[in-house]
């Protein structure tokens, strides 16, 4: 059988197993290559394949708290993430694997007046968990959520240059911006920006977990353990295989491991770059990688001493060592970070000509100190596995780079349960991730905002934000690319994050489950959803 022709019958085979072909088709299709005979034995190969209903999917995955809630605005973390986001809400618009933008609970959108106006249709015949009919008014009110000045959601920044949201008749959603902005739907794929059930008074049930995902919520214990059982009238066609989810908190990746190991779990995320390899000769075990743009970071809070002088902001850039972090701690599982968080995923990133790459230099972090004035320097490096993983060996490493330049890295070891409330954007220079944003303006507008949420460096730059405003409403894209490069460089040489590394996401599960041949990248295990869109053989 001829290569080109085997080609043709995988992508046959493959279509049939995702539902979107017949049987009839497909023997007509194997036949008309002249296959005729084997068309039976071939179809039925396809066939057990596809995608099975039922069974309880467990996965083990990391970054859950006690303190966790399920008010989408306050999401943090992995867990909670694929909980509301993978599990039992949607958002109006969805990144497809192929890191398209498709529809999801609007049916489409249409921008006008310079893109500052957007008008979004309303999907129907959409249920939520208790029965309730999706309208506007469940996505007016969901949206509104997020805005006004006392609203403490992680999307206010994200939603920065909406002036109103209103409903057009019952299905009909009109927003308005303060400024053109052409990634504006991109925008609604954020996490946080999840649609629940309208209360009739302005304000949304987010307390009983409510949505319209393909599961809902049976039993919840925060940062603990997560069940879940299949939504039947879930809208989304071949979708929502397994009959119930089980997701657990295990912030060990050992333990997580140990537990695919033995049976107890289905599937789990951020498997350790340096067991991976060893993983992968387990038995009845699969090691799968995806590309996007998770970066670690390591924040450093520019509104306190010594971390508000750009200058010791400088130093403590060059005392890491990249080039062995990518070694050691991501085991090649990656590529270098150059203190700037557009990622190998987006499509404005800085070249090494517009942002020549950063490396360990302590000849140069003795430099910007002493400019600093500053002679020696002893810091603290808060660090938990939560954070990165690999993150408090990294803080030794740090410690030893940074000696010749007369910087003492401290590393502390902090608990993972509490990590984003009592760590993260509280101490003066910590660990971090984050798992990136599909367009430049998602992922500045998230982070480095001056007035963002979640800006975690509490970095302001007037030039910077100016900038911000400008490259969402150009529409040339070479300007745009400028604009985008020129805050690249920005944050590179002003800002408060140390940015070493883009990691590659690292997942397993045991050799029963199966998912569609490409996965989302743009969040870990399938674009946290590997609840909607994987199954059982």
């Amino acid at each position: 059988m001829y290569d080109r022709q085997r080609s043709e019958i995988d992508q046959l085979q493959a279509r049939v197993a995702k539902g979107k072909m017949s049987r009839r088709e497909f023997l007509s299709r194997i036949s008309a290559m002249g296959l005729g005979a084997m068309a039976p034995g071939l179809y039925m190969q396809s066939a057990l394949a596809a995608p099975k209903q039922g069974g309880r999917f467990r996965q083990g995955v990391t970054g859950g708290a006690t303190s966790d809630v399920l008010d989408p605005g306050q999401i943090l973390d992995h867990y909670m993430l694929n909980v509301q986001f993978g599990q039992l809400r949607n958002n109006l618009t969805e990144v497809a694997p192929s890191g398209e933008l498709v529809p999801e609970l609007a049916e489409s959108w249409e921008g006008s007046n310079g893109a500052k106006t957007w008008n979004f249709k309303v999907r129907q015949g959409v249920e939520f968990h208790n029965g309730k009919s999706l309208t506007s008014e469940d996505v007016v009110d969901s949206l509104n959520h997020h805005l006004g000045e006392d609203s403490k959601s992680a999307a206010k920044g994200q939603l920065g240059a909406v002036t109103s949201v209103k409903a057009d008749g019952k299905y009909g959603v009109v927003v308005e911006l303060s400024g053109g902005d052409a990634d504006f739907p991109f925008i609604l794929t954020d996490y946080h920006l999840l649609i629940c059930p309208s209360n009739g008074d302005g304000t949304v049930d987010w307390q009983s977990g409510t949505g319209t995902g393909g599961f809902t919520l049976v039993e919840h214990e925060p940062g603990v353990r997560t069940l879940t059982k299949a939504n039947p009238n879930y809208w989304k066609p071949n979708r929502r295989f397994f009959d119930e989810v089980e997701t657990l908190q295990i912030a060990d990746s050992a333990a997580r491991e140990n537990a695919l190991r033995t049976g107890e779990l289905d599937a789990m995320n951020n498997v350790a770059p340096k067991t991976a390899d060893l993983l992968k000769r387990q038995s009845g075990i699969v090691v799968d990688v995806t590309k996007g743009n998770k970066q670690v970071t390591l924040p450093m809070l520019t509104n306190i001493a010594p971390f508000d002088n750009n200058d010791v902001r400088t130093a403590m850039k060059y005392i890491v060592d990249r080039e062995q972090w990518l070694k050691v701690v991501a085991r090649g599982y990656g590529e270098l970070g150059n203190d700037n968080p557009i990622g190998p995923a987006n499509v404005y990133r800085a070249t090494t000509d517009e942002l020549p790459q950063r490396g360990y230099d302590p000849d140069k972090a003795k430099y910007h100190l002493k400019k600093a004035g500053f002679d020696s320097l002893d810091v603290k490096f808060h660090a938990a596995e939560t954070g990165f993983g690999g993150s408090i060996d990294a803080g030794q490493m740090m410690a030893e780079t940074a000696r010749p330049a007369g910087i003492n890295v401290e590393v502390v070891r902090e608990p993972d349960d509490g990590y984003w409330s009592n760590v993260w954007m509280k101490k003066p220079f910590s660990a971090c991730y984050w798992s990136g944003r599909p367009t430049e303006n998602m992922m500045f507008s998230t982070v480095y905002w001056g007035e963002a949420a979640w800006n975690d460096t509490y970095w302001k730059n007037a030039q910077f934000d100016e900038l911000l405003l400008q490259g969402r409403v150009e529409t040339d894209a070479t300007k745009r690319r400028a604009i985008y490069v020129e805050m690249q460089q920005i944050v590179h040489n002003d800002g408060g994050t140390v940015l070493p590394l883009f990691l590659q996401d690292i997942f397993a599960t045991n050799d029963k489950v199966r998912h569609p041949d490409v996965i989302g990248g743009n969040w870990e295990l399938d674009g946290c959803k590997a609840a909607e869109r994987w199954w059982f053989a």
